[in-house]
C-alpha cells in the first residue's frame, strides 16, 4: 500500500485528500477537503491550508491535478491567477515525491479504473472499451477538460490534450448569431466558452441579445439550478442550446481520437445526466454526414463518481512519468 496526498487544483475549487492505494493501483480517498482558489494568492498558501485543517503527520509523496497543460518550465492555470513552477514545487510544499498531471488526464486516469456500475451507458452500443484504440473522455466545468484513453492490446494510455481550446464550429443560424455575438467580446472564441459551466451563461445573454428577450442576469450557479430544475424558461432553452453544443463537440472529438467510447465526465453532466437522454445531444452526436450510422453505434458513458479528479490524480501517481 502507498499513501500519498492527492490534490484536484481546478480553476474555481481546489481539493484535496489523503489517499492509499493498492497494489492493483485503486485509490481509496480520505477526507475530502474543498477551497476556493480565489480565497487564496497561490497554491502554496491553499496548500498550507490544507496541512493546518488535516493535521497529524502527512505523506510525503502526491499527486497533484492542474486545471491546465503540464510539462512546461512556468504552469499558468488557465482559469485562475495561480502561477506554478514545476522544478520547485516539491520543495515548496515539503515534499520528497511529486507528480503533475493535467486535470482531465487525471480524469481519464480514474475512468481507466471505475467498475463498470460506474460507467453506466446513455447512449449507443453497450459494449466494453475496445481492445485496442481510443476512448474519448470529455465534460465541461470551469472549462471544458479533454483527454484520451488509448488502448494498446487492452492496456490504457492515457493522453492529456487542450481539446476543450479547439474553435467553435457553428452549425446553425442560430449559432451563427451567437458566434457573433461572442466575437465581440472575445478575441477567439474556443468551444470551451459554449460547453462550459460560463459557457451556459454565454448561450443565455447570446440568445437573450439575439432575440431582444428580456431576462433576469444570474450567476453562473444560479443560472445552472434555474436550468436544470426548469423554474426559468429562457434559462431552460438555452440549457438546450448547450446540449446541442455539446453533443456536437464530443461527436467531433470522437471523430479525431477514434470513434470507440465516448465517456462522459465532470459534475455539470451528473447534474444534466436526466436532462440529456431528453435533450437533442445524441442527434447533434450523431449527425456526422457519412459517418452517421457509424456514430450512432458509439457508446457514451457517463463516469460516476463525487471526487473523480482526486481519484484520478491518486490513480495517476504510479504512472509513468
Amino acid at each position: 500500500m502507498t499513501d500519498i496526498i492527492a490534490a484536484d487544483i481546478g480553476g474555481t475549487n481546489a481539493r484535496f485528500a489523503r489517499a492509499r492505494l493498492d497494489a492493483r493501483n485503486v485509490p481509496t480517498l480520505g477526507k475530502v477537503r474543498k477551497y476556493k482558489v480565489a480565497d487564496y494568492p497561490s497554491l502554496q498558501a491553499c496548500w498550507a491550508a490544507f496541512v493546518k485543517d488535516e493535521g497529524g503527520n502527512l505523506p510525503s509523496s502526491a499527486s497533484i491535478a492542474f486545471a491546465t497543460a503540464i510539462g512546461r518550465e512556468v504552469i499558468k492555470l488557465t482559469n485562475s491567477a495561480w502561477v506554478i513552477r514545476p522544478d520547485t514545487l516539491d520543495e515548496e510544499l515539503g515534499l520528497r515525491h511529486l507528480r503533475l498531471v493535467n486535470d482531465f488526464e487525471a480524469v481519464a486516469h480514474a475512468v481507466a479504473r471505475l467498475p463498470k456500475e460506474n460507467l453506466p451507458l446513455l447512449f449507443g452500443e453497450d459494449r466494453p472499451f475496445p481492445r485496442d484504440g481510443g476512448v474519448t473522455i470529455l465534460g465541461p466545468g470551469t472549462g471544458l477538460g479533454v483527454a484520451m484513453i488509448a488502448f494498446d492490446d487492452g492496456e490504457p494510455h492515457v493522453i492529456a490534450t487542450e481539446g476543450g481550446h479547439l474553435d467553435f464550429a457553428p452549425l446553425d443560424p442560430l449559432e451563427e448569431k451567437i458566434l457573433a455575438y461572442l466575437r465581440d467580446k472575445f478575441l477567439r472564441v474556443s468551444t470551451e466558452r459554449i460547453v462550459s459551466g460560463p459557457g451556459l451563461n454565454n448561450i443565455y445573454k447570446a440568445m437573450a441579445t439575439i432575440g431582444h428577450d428580456r431576462v433576469v442576469l444570474m450567476e453562473d450557479a444560479e443560472l445552472w439550478q434555474a436550468a436544470i430544475e426548469g423554474t426559468d424558461e429562457f434559462a431552460r432553452r438555452a440549457l438546450e442550446r448547450f446540449c446541442m453544443s455539446y453533443g456536437s463537440v464530443a461527436g467531433d472529438l470522437a471523430l479525431a481520437q477514434g470513434p470507440h467510447t465516448v465517456v462522459l465526465a465532470g459534475g455539470l453532466t451528473q447534474r444534466m445526466k436526466d436532462i440529456l437522454p431528453q435533450s437533442s445531444f445524441h442527434q447533434r452526436f450523431t449527425a456526422k454526414g457519412r459517418f452517421e450510422s457509424l456514430m450512432k453505434s458509439v457508446p457514451i458513458r457517463l463516469a460516476l463518481h463525487d471526487e473523480i479528479g482526486l481519484y484520478g490524480a491518486a490513480a495517476a501517481f504510479r504512472e509513468k512519468k
